[in-house]
């Protein structure tokens, strides 16, 4: 894996085919206030279904906030294909063909497939949000399908980091508290 995303530094590269949008590159995107990325596991995810459906229900309030979102996984464009159709879901980009490099340059985990359910490989939920510039503000990365932000949270702390210009945290990256050069 590699080295897990910083704040207040560049976000890693993303460009993926979308379902229903084309092409989608996290360098084109030009949000009010931020994009906000969504790696989900893939079809095989019965907690990936509900996350993206919330999603959907809440896209338009993450609009009203400048926010663009975005939904991809490493499932083939067959299988994201069935997931939108057979999930409802709708409102955003859903990107496929996620490569384990990028996975890997976002520091997603990866995950071999158990089940015939399953494709070979996968990777695990992260949840990021990125300025306009292309600088990463917030992430969480998950190893498991469960424990990730509660989106009806993440709306009422994009309200308090817009009105209050609060700045990204976590960009200490050594245990020497050496701050990389903002």
């Amino acid at each position: 894996m590699s080295q897990t995303p910083t704040p207040r530094q560049a976000a890693p590269e993303l460009a993926v085919e979308t379902l229903d949008n084309g092409s989608w590159n996290l360098t084109e995107q030009n949000p009010e206030n931020f994009t906000l990325v969504i790696f989900y596991r893939g079809l095989h995810c019965p907690v990936c279904k509900d996350y993206l459906q919330t999603l959907t229900e809440l896209e338009s309030k993450f609009g009203e906030r400048g926010v663009k979102v975005m939904a991809v996984s490493m499932d083939s464009e067959d299988r994201a294909r069935e997931a939108q159709e057979e999930w409802g879901f709708e409102g955003f980009p859903l990107g496929y063909g996620l490569s384990k490099e990028a996975a890997a340059d976002w520091g997603l985990y990866l995950s071999a497939g158990i089940s015939d359910a399953e494709p070979e490989l996968f990777s695990e939920p992260g949840l990021f949000l990125v300025r306009p510039d292309g600088e990463l503000f917030y992430g969480a990365i998950n190893s498991m399908p469960f424990g990730r932000p509660h989106l009806p949270t993440m709306l009422k702390s994009l309200d308090f980091v817009l009105e209050n210009d609060y700045p990204a945290r976590g960009e200490v990256i050594d245990a020497n508290n050496q701050s990389p050069i903002c």
